[in-house]
């Protein structure tokens, strides 16, 4: 199952996604220039093989709900992210909002 559902982040309102697949959860919450998201988004292939599209995202792990995600420290950062001031140790909130 899919659920899309607005999530307030300060002022701002994002979009949150959950896919429910079998022993496991995708998470994001995405505005119109970037997103975080669960511990299955790999950081590494958008920063080598999808470079060329300077993805900014974040990725927190061990998250289960849209509001961990927006609490967790992230783990690992883009390098277009890290451009913006978004660093490893930045809550999701935090990230999301310098994405605006």
């Amino acid at each position: 199952m899919v659920t899309m559902v607005p999530v307030a982040v300060g002022d701002h309102i994002m979009l949150g996604v959950e896919v429910k697949l079998p022993k496991t959860t995708l998470l994001t919450i995405s505005n119109d220039r970037g997103y975080i998201m669960c511990g299955a988004l790999d950081i590494g292939l958008l920063n080598e093989r999808l470079a060329d599209r300077g993805i900014i995202a974040g990725r927190a792990v061990g998250v289960r709900t849209l509001e961990q995600l927006l609490e967790a420290p992230l783990e690992s950062v883009t390098v277009e992210a890290e451009k913006l001031g978004i660093v490893p140790g930045m809550t999701g909130s935090e990230a999301l909002l310098k994405m605006i």
